[in-house]
C-alpha cells in the first residue's frame, strides 16, 4: 500500500477511482445529495409467529395459483439499507434508502467499507449495476465504540444500528473510515447490459462472483416447512453470530413471480421479515422521573437496574402516560418483565406482583412542571397532563429544534448540541430569540468557529424567507402538521388574517374541523404568542403565503385522492401543487371527490372510486392538468 502510495505521488494523472487509495477520499461533504432511486427500496411486511408466517404463505400461494414454490430464507441484519451502483464495473455512487423514493449520496462514506468492492469482480462487467443490502456494523465493533465513547464522555450509540446509521452519514469519511463498517448484498437492484438472473438463489451467486460478501445464515427452501425448520434452527444460533439479526427474510426464489405479486404501497407481496419474538428479561425499577415534551406533556420513564435484553444493555423505559402507570399497578421498587418488541423499543409489560416487600412506592403523578417548577393541568379530554408555561426550558428546547427543522424553517445547523448551549446558557429562550444571535453569542457555544458560526447565522437569515405555511407549522400548534399548516396559509394568505379568524370561520374549513380549529383559536389567544409574533415580524420573518399568478387556480374547487404508488413526483410534492394550483387534498374517497389519481398498486380506494362513479385518472393525467406534461 505504500508503494502504491508513493507511485500515485509520482504519477497523479495514474490515480484511478479504483484505486485501494482512493477508499477514504480525505474530502468533507457539506450536504448528502438526494439520490432518486430506479426503483422504490420498500420495507417489509412482519410476522411474528409460525401462525402469521403461515397466513403469508397461504395468501402468496392463492395469488401465484401454486401450492409449492422455492423460498430463500435470509439473515435479517440489523443494520442500515444501502444502494451501491456501478457503471462499466467501477464504483459510481452510493446512496441510502431514504424514504424509500429518493436516498442520500453517501458515496465517499460507502467507498471507505472494505467489503465493499471498487470494481467488480469479473471479466466483462455490465453497463450498469446497482446492489442493494445492508451496512452493519459487527457486536465486537459496536462495543469498543461504546466504550470508547463512555470513557471519553460522549453519549454512546443504543445498538449496532444505530451505529452503523450514525458512521456512515459522518460528513468525514475519516471518521466512517475507523468505524470498521461492513456490508451484505441482499437484494436485486437496476441493471444495464447483463442477463439478468432467473432466480434470487442465482442472484445471490452473481454477487458473490462480482466481490460482494452475502449473508452466510441462508438457504434455498422447497417449501414453507423448511423455513419454519431455518426459523427454529436459528432461534438460538443467532446469539452466537458475529452481528445482531432480528429474524429471517424469507423471499419468493423465481423472480419471475414477484413481478406478478408485485407490490403494495409500502411493501413487496413476494417478501416477509419473519422475525423472532420479543426477547424478554427480568429487572428492577429504581426510580420514575418525568420528561417535559415539546407540547408540555409529562411523560413518566422508568429508570432501571440496567439489563440485558436481546443483546442490549436498557436502563430506561418510557411508560407513555400515568394511565399505563395505573394498568400495571406499578410502584418504584417493582421487579417487573422487560421486552424489546420487534428488538427495538424496551416496554415494560408487567409486574412480578409476588416478588413484593412491602417497601414499594406509588407513583404520584407531580403536581409541578419538573422543568420550570409551575403547576401543571389536565384536559378532562386529555390522557396527559401538561406544562402550559411558553417559557418551560425543557419545552423551549425542543420547540427550538422543532422550529428549525428541514420541514419548518429549515435552519440547517441548529441541531441538538447548538439548541441546549443556547437554552442551558440563557441565550435564547423562544423563537424571536433566534433572529437576534450575533456571531459573538455563537462564539459562547462549544465547537463554534469562525465558519460555522458564519453558516448558521446565514441560513437564520435565509429563515426569514420562508413562506407563512412554513412558519405556521413551526409554531408548534397542537394538531396542526404540516398538512394543516397549507391549508390555513392557503386560505387566509397572512398571518394577520389567520390570527383575527373566528370558530365559525375556522371551522367552515373542511380539512380542519373543530379539533384543530379550537386548538388555533386557543393558541393564537395567549398574550405572550401575540408578542411573539410581533417580535418575529419586527425581525422581518415574512408572515405572508405567496400569491399565486393570475391564471395558476385551474384546479380551483377541485378534490383529489390518491391511491398507488406515484413514480416521478412524490405525494408530498403532488399534495402541494394541487393546492397551489386551486384543488385540495382528502385522505379518503367520497361522491365529493372530483378525481382519484391512481399510481402504481392501488389499494382499496380504487374501487370505492368505482362504485362511487368518481373519475379515475392516472398520474400522468394529473400531472397533465397541472400543466406538467
Amino acid at each position: 500500500m505504500q508503494r502504491l502510495k508513493e507511485l500515485e505521488n509520482g504519477h497523479p494523472e495514474f490515480i484511478t477511482p479504483e484505486s485501494p487509495t482512493q477508499r477514504v477520499g480525505g474530502e468533507y461533504v457539506d450536504l448528502f445529495k438526494p439520490v432518486p432511486h430506479a426503483s422504490p427500496m420498500l420495507s417489509l411486511d412482519n410476522c411474528y409467529s409460525t401462525e402469521e408466517f403461515m397466513e403469508w404463505h397461504k395468501r402468496t400461494a392463492g395469488l401465484l395459483k401454486e401450492e409449492e414454490f422455492e423460498l430463500v430464507a435470509e439473515a435479517k441484519i440489523d443494520g442500515l439499507s444501502c444502494s451501491i451502483e456501478y457503471k462499466n464495473g467501477i464504483f459510481y455512487r452510493a446512496s441510502t434508502r431514504g424514504d424509500g423514493r429518493t436516498g442520500e449520496e453517501v458515496s465517499s462514506n460507502v467507498k471507505t467499507i472494505r467489503p465493499v468492492p471498487l470494481v467488480l469482480g469479473i471479466r466483462q462487467p455490465p453497463e450498469l449495476f446497482e446492489v442493494r443490502g445492508e451496512v452493519y456494523m459487527e457486536k465486537k465493533d459496536f462495543e469498543a465504540i461504546r466504550e470508547e465513547q463512555i470513557s471519553s464522555g460522549s453519549d454512546p450509540f443504543a445498538n449496532p444500528r444505530n451505529a452503523a446509521a450514525g458512521s456512515l452519514r459522518q460528513k468525514d469519511p475519516n471518521v466512517t473510515a475507523g468505524r470498521k463498517l461492513k456490508f451484505f448484498a441482499h437484494s436485486f437492484g437496476a441493471t444495464a447490459g447483463m442477463k439478468e438472473p432467473e432466480t434470487h438463489w442465482e442472484y445471490l451467486k452473481t454477487c458473490r462472483d462480482m466481490g460482494f460478501a452475502v449473508p452466510s445464515v441462508k438457504k434455498l427452501c422447497a417449501n414453507a416447512e423448511e423455513v419454519i425448520s431455518f426459523y427454529n434452527e436459528h432461534s438460538a444460533k443467532k446469539f452466537s453470530l458475529a452481528y445482531e439479526i432480528d429474524g429471517l427474510v424469507v423471499k419468493i426464489n423465481s423472480l419471475n413471480a414477484r413481478k406478478i405479486l408485485g407490490t403494495t404501497a409500502k411493501s413487496p407481496r413476494w417478501a416477509v421479515a419473519f422475525k423472532y419474538p420479543a426477547q424478554q428479561a427480568f429487572t428492577k425499577v429504581n426510580n420514575i422521573r418525568f420528561s417535559v415534551g415539546r407540547t408540555g406533556v409529562i411523560t413518566p420513564v422508568a429508570e432501571l437496574e440496567p439489563v440485558k435484553c436481546g443483546g442490549v444493555v436498557i436502563s430506561n423505559s418510557t411508560l407513555h402516560n400515568f394511565d399505563e402507570i395505573q394498568r400495571l399497578d406499578l410502584k418504584i421498587g417493582d421487579r417487573v418483565v422487560l421486552e424489546r418488541a420487534g428488538d427495538v423499543i424496551p416496554k415494560i409489560t408487567g409486574v412480578v406482583l409476588k416478588s413484593r416487600t412491602g417497601t414499594e412506592q406509588k407513583v404520584r403523578v407531580p403536581k409541578k412542571c419538573p422543568s420550570c417548577g409551575l403547576k401543571i393541568y389536565k384536559n378532562e379530554e386529555e390522557v396527559a397532563y401538561r406544562c402550559i408555561n411558553p417559557s418551560c426550558p425543557a419545552q423551549v428546547r425542543r420547540r427550538l429544534l422543532h422550529f428549525a427543522s428541514r420541514e419548518a424553517m429549515n435552519i440547517e445547523g441548529m441541531g441538538d448540541a447548538a439548541v441546549e448551549q443556547l437554552v442551558d446558557r440563557k441565550i435564547v429562550s423562544d423563537f424571536s430569540g433566534i433572529y437576534g444571535l450575533k456571531k459573538e453569542d455563537l462564539f459562547k457555544l462549544e465547537l463554534f468557529k469562525d465558519r460555522k458560526a458564519d453558516n448558521l447565522l446565514e441560513q437564520i437569515e435565509k429563515s426569514k424567507k420562508q413562506p407563512l405555511s412554513k412558519l405556521i407549522y413551526a409554531l408548534g400548534i397542537q394538531h396542526v402538521g404540516a398538512k394543516a399548516a397549507d391549508t390555513l396559509a392557503g386560505r387566509y394568505k397572512s398571518m394577520k388574517d389567520l390570527m383575527n379568524s373566528g370558530p365559525e370561520e375556522l371551522g367552515r374549513i373542511p380539512e380542519i374541523g373543530p379539533v384543530i380549529a379550537r386548538s388555533v383559536l386557543d393558541f393564537f389567544r395567549q398574550k405572550e404568542v401575540k408578542i411573539l409574533v410581533d417580535t418575529l415580524r419586527n425581525h422581518g420573518v415574512n408572515m405572508i403565503e405567496p400569491e399565486r399568478k393570475k391564471g395558476d387556480l385551474k384546479l380551483q374547487n377541485m378534490t383529489f385522492v390518491f391511491t398507488g404508488e406515484l413514480t416521478s413526483i412524490t405525494r408530498a410534492e403532488a399534495r402541494k401543487k394541487a393546492m397551489e394550483s386551486g384543488g385540495k387534498e382528502s385522505s379518503s374517497v367520497s361522491s365529493k371527490t372530483s378525481f382519484l389519481v391512481s399510481g402504481q398498486n392501488p389499494g382499496s380506494k380504487l374501487e370505492k372510486a368505482k362504485k362511487l362513479g368518481v373519475k379515475i385518472i392516472t398520474e400522468e393525467e394529473f400531472l397533465t392538468m397541472l400543466g406538467n406534461s
